[in-house]
């Protein structure tokens, strides 16, 4: 069962993320830098929260995402409490990772 999204969920990720920037980049670009970062704390929050009330077409799209390098910005859009929750967390351990919060690609067109 998916636990609740709280603040102490987003600051042990925020502290996963934070222990990742203070590494020295490494000699790609820093897109590459920056997707490298989040893939790493996507890895780490599912880990934590699980997948219960996630969707297929949200987990898919956010594969996409990740499989383009963090380039292919089509839309990742969180439906479900659960999946608002996640896309709320990762967009905390985005910018904790030194990115814009939007460079996450969370978004609903329709």
């Amino acid at each position: 069962m998916m636990r609740r999204v709280g603040l102490l969920g987003v600051v042990l990720l925020g502290l996963g993320v934070a222990a990742a920037q203070a590494q020295p980049r490494s000699s790609g670009d820093w897109n590459e830098v920056k997707c490298t970062r989040y893939a790493e704390a996507w890895s780490q929050a599912l880990g934590r929260f699980g997948r219960e009330g996630l969707g297929a077409a949200f987990l898919d799209a956010h594969a996409a995402f990740l499989a383009s390098g963090c380039r292919d910005r089509a839309g990742v859009c969180p439906r479900s409490p659960q999946e608002l929750a996640l896309a709320d967390v990762m967009t905390v351990a985005a910018m904790n990772a030194g990115t814009a919060s939007s460079f996450v690609p969370f978004i609903c067109r329709d």
